[in-house]
């Protein structure tokens, strides 16, 4: 599918369709609403369907919430969505909320009066999420009640889209690196071992995983929709829309799967009566917890047992996302090739320039998707770390500017996620200096042994400090998961300043992804995805450590780099860099782009 680049959101959608959501509340006996992002499954990118922030507000950013209460509404975003949510919801009919120091439980606490009474989806909120509503809403003297059906569901009517449908489909085990029947022993006899007789798996990437199948039931990510329940005999029930299945997926799965209908879920949970059970409070909605206490199964509470498992990629994984991004490295540079000569005349813009990298992506036959809308940010645009172009807001990629490009690819073998900026004309010393500072940053993450036992949060400031020195920062992540031919974002690790408890492992794969952003100006972001090595001695020490590899393969632009502040060791990390830039990708080019990376990537 070809990222389209129509107005998403808009103002309209709220006064459209914020009287028809009252009306249904009122038709309830509910004074108020809550509205998450996430969907039933806590996805990040959530079918249109399913996307009931977007038809009550118009925001479409992948982290917000809403909220509706008397007279009054607010839409609840982040830092990243400060001015989209702005051009995107009408500041008259909603307040704009901090989603983070404030978020829906203190706006409960705020502006609720005694007596309300404030619905909720209890499909669409964790246990935790829900715990802090009902304490604000009891502070404000309100109740929360849980509402079913959905009543934006109702109001939405026929006018709402169907809920995905598509086939699922094996991942063969080539790809996969294991197959799916041991699996589910493995994590099965890990249940076992800590207790469970079971565990209720409702993400969708964690279902894709476990039994080696792969839809496209979500926007730019190989996902089934669906839930399944894991015995710890390795035996599985996997509760999933019909026309999803065929008699081969059937045959795919084995005896060992029951496959069921997705609406049968709630009688899978009521036959766990005594059991006990494992679910995760924080990808599982609080439906889920409620079912099996009436059920009288003991939940246990824990993460999804698929997840960590799923994060620490096979060598067959790895191999795979090798190659997946040395055949997207040839595309990538085959487009920094053509900014670098056609894109310098200052007419080419943001939406020609993604179409374009898109096109060199195709031409490989291997892609399946993108793994993501492109961010293609011109000049100011680029400061915006999730802007995603559209005809209204779409740039010329002006001489004397800097242009940041943030894509990835879908390929059987792997998952991509690269940014590059790009001067074109000829940079500023400014945005030399910015762009160089960033660069360290990278180097360092890239560099860096560690023990065993580290979290990407200790790692973090690595990244920052050359930016830190100059009084200068960024307000997102450094690094987040990626899966091998899933979701460009997987947990259960990070690298970011937020405290994470979960250690880096071998074979986990995660971006490496510092930037500055002058607002109303320019952004920069470098970013490779790199893997965790296993752990290594080094000459002269006393402890192995572990370290990184890094996967992604394109070019730095060194038009871009203030060449005084960079060390020795850095200057030569990225020489190695690009030699390995140019043995791997320069087999796969020809003709003038060829003869431009050798130049590009020639000693500094």
């Amino acid at each position: 599918m070809f990222q389209t680049f129509e107005s998403p959101g808009g103002p309209d959608i709220g006064r459209k369709n914020l009287p028809k959501l009252r009306r249904a509340l009122a038709q309830r006996g509910l004074d108020g609403f809550v509205i998450p992002h996430e969907d039933e499954y806590q996805n990040e990118y959530v079918p249109e369907a399913l996307d009931r922030l977007a038809w009550a507000t118009g925001f479409t950013g992948s982290a917000g919430a809403a909220a509706l209460l008397g007279d009054k509404a607010a839409v609840f975003v982040d830092g990243r969505y400060t001015l989209q949510v702005r051009a995107q919801v009408d500041g008259r009919l909603f307040a704009y909320e901090d989603l983070v120091d404030l978020g829906l439980a203190g706006w409960i606490r705020r502006e609720g009066k005694p007596g309300q009474k404030i619905g909720y989806d209890p499909k669409l909120f964790s246990p935790d999420a829900l715990d802090r509503l009902k304490s604000a809403a009891k502070d404000a003297g309100a109740e929360l009640v849980a509402v079913s059906p959905n009543p934006i569901d109702e109001a939405w009517g026929q006018q709402r889209p169907p809920v995905p449908a598509t086939p699922a489909v094996p991942h063969p085990e080539q790809y996969a690196g294991e197959s799916a029947a041991s699996k589910r022993l493995r994590l099965g006899a890990d249940l076992a071992a800590g207790g469970a007789d079971a565990a209720v798996i409702t993400s969708p990437a964690s279902l894709a995983w476990l039994f080696n199948i792969r839809g496209a039931d979500v926007a730019r990510s190989p996902l089934p929709l669906g839930t399944a329940i894991l015995h710890a005999d390795g035996r599985a029930d996997l509760f999933i829309a019909p026309e999803k299945t065929s008699g081969a997926l059937r045959s795919w799965l084995g005896n060992e799967v029951a496959v069921k209908r997705e609406e049968d879920v709630a009688e899978g949970l009521a036959a766990l009566a005594g059991k006990r059970v494992r679910v995760d409070p924080a990808a599982t909605s609080a439906w889920f917890f409620e079912q099996l206490d009436a059920a009288c199964a003991l939940t246990l509470r824990g993460p999804d047992p698929v997840m960590l498992p799923r994060a620490c990629k096979n060598a067959v994984e790895i191999e795979g996302a090798r190659q997946a991004h040395a055949r997207d490295g040839a595309a990538l540079t085959r487009f920094l090739h053509w900014l670098a000569t056609e894109a310098q005349s200052g007419k080419t813009d943001e939406i020609e320039a993604c179409g374009v990298l898109e096109q060199f992506r195709r031409e490989s036959d291997a892609l399946k998707d993108l793994s993501f809308d492109s961010i293609s940010g011109a000049g100011p645009n680029g400061a915006l770390p999730h802007y995603r172009v559209n005809v209204k807001t779409n740039r010329k990629l002006k001489r004397g500017s800097l242009f940041l490009i943030d894509s990835g690819g879908q390929y059987l073998d792997g998952t991509t996620d690269v940014t590059r900026t790009v001067a074109i004309g000829r940079p500023t010393p400014e945005m030399k200096d910015r762009f160089t500072r960033v660069l360290k940053g990278h180097i360092a993450l890239s560099r860096v042994r560690f023990p065993k036992g580290t979290t990407g949060s200790a790692l973090d400031a690595l990244a920052r400090m050359s930016l830190w020195e100059a009084g200068f920062d960024y307000d997102h992540g450094t690094g987040h998961g990626v899966g091998s031919y899933l979701g460009v974002h997987e947990g259960p690790h990070r690298i970011s300043k937020l405290p994470n408890h979960v250690a880096l492992e071998p074979g986990m794969i995660v971006s490496n992804e510092p930037g500055y952003y002058k607002e109303g100006h320019y952004g920069i972001r470098t970013e490779n995805l790199q893997v965790v090595t296993p752990p290594a001695p080094i000459p002269g020490g006393e402890r192995e450590m572990l370290g990184f590899e890094t996967l992604t393969l394109a070019p730095i632009d060194r038009t871009l780099i203030d060449r005084k502040l960079l060390t020795r060791e850095e200057r030569d990390w990225l020489d190695a860099y690009h030699v390995r830039v140019r043995a791997v990708i320069g087999p796969q080019l020809t003709g003038p782009a060829k003869a431009w990376l050798e130049e590009v990537t020639a000693k500094l």
